[in-house]
């Protein structure tokens, strides 16, 4: 079901795109601008991966530098039967993660140590389970084609506008249909409608991501627990890093940005408590009760460091 929203979303904004293209220079005008765009994105979609890790400091790290959280995503990625994928820590308080990466084959996943101070192993699994879940759905393929078309369709709303007044009559005589207030909403109307589009598949995503991940990990109520305890710190801590690049914030698991938190149009992930909800009803289809264990215990801390400070508890405790 999730799957056709995706596709109608896609489909919508495909529509919109050659709809905003044809009506500012016809078939010709289309073709050059998506050019342009694809080429744009082409490059972040194969540059992507170390772009966002760079953006946002991580250090890669393996078994040495971080035995117990290197050793949860290699049992993750065996029992999703997955290569795998680089393992990142980000130095920052607030406690997030995401995944990035072409494919399966070229995937990494980070944490920050906010995260891995504050979550117990299982919830840690459950965290990282909906991030390889976004890589085997392939999530960043289908983020990177709607930012290619969003990217398009705002080119193009910029375009309208710039050569609205030099276009307002062609060589026969012939006035622009749109005009220069034509333009004008077109450039304020057309990237919002593919901000929306792009932002509705964002949160189903989410949703996917956080069913399959639950089912990698072998207990729902982990990563419920998780994502409580991830969206009190996210509200709690300021990410300089995300806040400088918004455009980033629908990779990670919680928003990272400070504002809104409504399940709406505007909001790049679905409201945390909705999200727990399916969970805990996800848990009761498998006959999970009270937590229980799927085999993801923490000596220490996540990463083979001791924690500099207590975990903070969270509603979860």
């Amino acid at each position: 079901m999730r799957f056709a929203r995706t596709a109608l979303l896609l489909a919508a904004m495909t529509a919109l795109f050659l709809t905003v293209g044809y009506l500012i220079g016809g078939p010709g005008g289309t073709l050059i601008a998506f050019g342009a765009a694809v080429a744009m994105n082409l490059f972040a979609y194969w540059n992507s991966d170390r772009m966002v890790l760079s953006m946002y400091g991580a250090q890669e790290v393996g078994p040495q530098e971080a035995p117990n959280f290197y050793g949860i995503v290699a049992e993750l990625a065996r029992r999703a039967n997955m290569p795998m994928p680089k393992v990142y820590i980000i130095e920052s308080d607030q406690p997030n993660a995401f995944a990035t990466g072409r494919d399966p084959q070229h995937a990494a996943v980070a944490a920050t140590t906010g995260l891995l101070n504050r979550l117990n192993g299982e919830e840690v699994a459950g965290v990282m389970a909906h991030e390889l879940a976004h890589v085997r759905n392939r999530d960043t393929l289908i983020m990177t084609i709607t930012a290619t078309l969003a990217g398009a369709i705002s080119m193009l709303g910029n375009f309208a506008f710039l050569f609205s007044a030099t276009r307002s009559n062609d060589e026969n005589g012939n006035s622009n249909p749109l005009g220069m207030i034509g333009s004008l909403v077109m450039m304020i109307v057309a990237p919002l409608a593919a901000m929306l589009v792009q932002m509705g598949i964002s949160r189903g995503r989410e949703y996917e991501a956080d069913r399959l991940g639950a089912q990698i990990c072998g207990n729902p109520l982990a990563l419920a627990s998780a994502l409580a305890k991830l969206e009190q710190g996210a509200h709690a801590t300021y990410n300089s890093a995300a806040e400088r690049n918004p455009a980033t914030a629908h990779m990670f698991i919680i928003n990272p940005l400070h504002g809104g938190v409504r399940d709406n149009l505007f909001s790049t992930h679905p409201n945390t408590r909705n999200r727990i909800a399916a969970l805990e009803t996800l848990a009761a289809e498998m006959g999970i009760r009270g937590g229980g264990s799927a085999g993801f215990a923490q000596p220490r801390s996540p990463w083979g460091q001791p924690p500099a400070s207590p975990p903070r508890k969270g509603p979860w405790g």
